[in-house]
């Protein structure tokens, strides 16, 4: 455990933000205002996303309290807290396989359990995020069955899996209503649907349908959800690390779909791979910058990370020097693997990136849980 110095001022999160504008529902043909498809608290978390930047960024783990290195399940549990003391400021989840009716996702997490860590880091001020890993309707692989194309148009209006499609919706719908404290109030949640489209890895990805398929799935998505009274969300498009703002924009849904605008980038395992991270890094976040100002949008690095951390300074040698450079609202790695070897990207007690990481939590500008009391407010 280690004690973070902070000079942060009280309530600097909560300074007026921007929130993005009303569209037609595509069900009723009504123009709904956020105001009238959004909890009061997912209206004011926009706005203190918005304004995080001017202070510093958050920092994010994937599946952070469900599990890590040599343990599963244990309450109250996090690498990241064994480490620096505090908690990450954002925890990621998925729900790939919910759409099946499983009481377990595609990583072996009870859906009860995320559930329930998502009411755990709302009620300790932190920002949950969740992806959605689902599997393919038409040929009933996984989220990487691209054996096959026209997935997309298979489930949109018309298509032959559209009816099972919306049943998944619904059971989406249902975790997504049920994400309540225990005197009833709503979670505000960012979901990041069908991210990564810029690849081609996923079944939604860009060679497997047009950008208007892409574009009408996001859209019959949104819709359903918010018509079906789901009024604790924000989205998040991410997709992959395109090199220019035409690759990023071209299958975007539009502004009146979109809170946050984020990316996934990893570095390559070649020796060059560092600098062509940052390379690559420096080159999106200059864009996206622009982007999220002529937009009036949330940035992000939505995924990010280096695999089992093999260079001990990554945190502040690697990391730190890029984001630091640029308004994001968060940074978030992925997973700690408990049952693969080397696959995390969050350190550990003893491992070598450990006291290079608290030299990061360290830093005025990143914020962990303890920093974000007043995201909701």
């Amino acid at each position: 455990m280690v004690e973070k110095i902070r000079n942060i001022a009280a309530g600097a999160l909560l300074i007026a933000g921007i929130v993005s504008c009303g569209a037609a529902n595509k069900v009723t043909g009504k123009v709904v205002k956020p105001s009238q498809k959004r909890t009061v608290e997912t209206q004011n978390l926009l706005k203190n996303l918005q304004n995080i930047p001017a202070k510093g960024f958050m920092f994010g783990h994937q599946d952070d309290t469900a599990y890590g290195i040599g343990w599963d399940g244990d309450s109250d549990r996090s690498d990241v807290k064994s480490v620096c003391g505090d908690y990450p400021a954002v925890c990621g989840w998925d729900l790939g396989h919910i759409e099946l009716g499983d009481d377990k996702n595609l990583d072996k997490i009870p859906f009860d359990r995320i559930r329930k860590d998502i009411v755990a880091q709302y009620l300790r001020g932190g920002l949950n995020t969740v992806s959605w890993h689902l599997n393919n309707p038409l040929t009933g692989g996984d989220a990487w069955d691209v054996k096959t194309d026209g997935v997309v148009k298979s489930i949109l209006p018309g298509g032959s899996k559209h009816e099972l499609f919306l049943s998944w919706l619904n059971k989406l719908t249902v975790f997504f209503k049920s994400l309540k404290t225990a005197d009833g109030k709503s979670i505000p949640v960012l979901f990041r649907p069908w991210h990564e489209h810029t690849g081609s890895w996923f079944w939604w990805g860009k060679s497997h349908c047009t950008p208007q398929e892409y574009k009408d799935l996001w859209k019959m998505t949104h819709d359903y959800l918010t018509s079906h009274g789901v009024t604790n969300l924000l989205y998040a498009y991410s997709p992959g690390s395109e090199k220019t703002v035409d690759e990023y924009m071209e299958r975007y849904p539009g502004d009146s779909y979109v809170d946050l605008l984020g990316f996934d980038c990893y570095p390559s395992v070649k020796p060059e791979g560092t600098e062509e991270y940052k390379t690559l890094m420096n080159t999106v976040l200059t864009y996206l910058t622009k982007l999220g100002k002529e937009h009036h949008k949330v940035i992000a690095v939505t995924e990010t990370g280096l695999e089992a951390l093999p260079i001990a300074n990554w945190w502040m040698d690697v990391l730190f020097p890029v984001i630091d450079k640029y308004p994001i609202s968060y940074v978030l790695v992925w997973r700690n693997a408990h049952d693969k070897q080397n696959h995390f990207y969050a350190p550990y007690p003893g491992q070598a990136s450990a006291p290079n990481f608290v030299e990061f939590y360290n830093q005025p500008k990143t914020f962990f849980c303890k920093d974000v009391k007043n995201l909701y407010k």
